[in-house]
């Protein structure tokens, strides 16, 4: 418990930092982490015996986000984003030169990777943008992690406390309807306290927000215990300690962060 409460202090002083320090930092520190976090999940789907091609992969993901980020600094056309198309499905040409009994499904997970991993990430970043496309604030981006991890708080406190009825036992034992309802609540209060702070939208859109998050993250979470249970692994990765890897501590962010995006946009535009 020293040791995952150290991780967990230094964890929220370097991603905080990572958003109040402006857009150049932002991008950075989320490119860095996007890419490790791919790397990890390749990592991860190579013990199963399965070979994603990690080096595209890599690259393709740096690839990716730089450009989707590049939409906000260097203002060019969205169009541009289909360069990364040849470098993303080079990897059908490299599996004819490999022999491998299942070269499918290297291919497969390759694309899973961009699709779980960079994908998401590109949402989270762009959300330090969607206020004004050519400058970076970062109410969303805050507002996003403080209700994150206000769920999981109460997700774990309320669900220790009275958790009974099993949410999902195949994929999580421990997770209950109780707790569930628990973490949505204390988002729900961190959302309603940044609707006097950020008063650029209204409560309604806060909390509408906090909901979200509160059911996709859970069901990110849901969906990262399902991949490590199917691949008989407890963390996925040891980058963290106490906490285990960049997957465990993001797998909320993976699937909210889309959804959360398209929210906002379709209400706030």
């Amino acid at each position: 418990m020293k040791t995952r409460a150290i991780t967990a202090f230094f964890f929220t002083i370097v991603m905080l930092g990572s958003i109040l320090l402006g857009s150049y930092t932002f991008t950075i520190f989320y490119l860095v982490l996007s890419v490790l976090a791919l790397f990890e999940f390749y990592k991860l789907i190579k013990n199963s015996g399965i070979r994603p091609h990690r080096n595209i992969g890599l690259a393709a993901g740096s690839l990716i986000f730089l450009m989707a980020a590049g939409l906000h600094y260097l203002k060019y056309d969205v169009k541009y984003l289909l360069l990364c198309i040849p470098l993303i499905f080079s990897v059908f040409i490299t599996e004819l030169y490999k022999k491998n009994k299942i070269p499918f499904a290297n291919i497969s997970y390759t694309f899973v990777g961009f699709v779980y991993v960079t994908i998401p990430f590109c949402f989270f970043h762009a959300l330090g943008f969607l206020k004004n496309w050519n400058e970076y604030n970062f109410h969303l981006p805050l507002a996003f992690l403080l209700m994150l991890w206000a769920n999981d708080t109460g997700a774990y406190l309320f669900g220790v406390k009275y958790g009974k009825r099993k949410l999902f036992e195949r994929h999580s034992p421990k997770k209950s309807w109780e707790g569930f309802f628990g973490g949505m609540f204390t988002s729900v209060l961190v959302a309603f306290g940044l609707s006097f702070l950020f008063t650029e939208s209204p409560a309604w859109v806060w909390i509408g927000m906090a909901v979200l998050i509160a059911s996709f993250g859970t069901l990110g979470d849901l969906v990262e215990s399902m991949l490590k249970r199917s691949l008989d692994t407890k963390d996925s990765g040891g980058l963290l300690p106490g906490h285990g890897g960049l997957l465990d501590r993001f797998d909320g962010l993976l699937l909210a962060a889309p959804v959360v995006y398209a929210y906002l946009y379709l209400i706030l535009y």
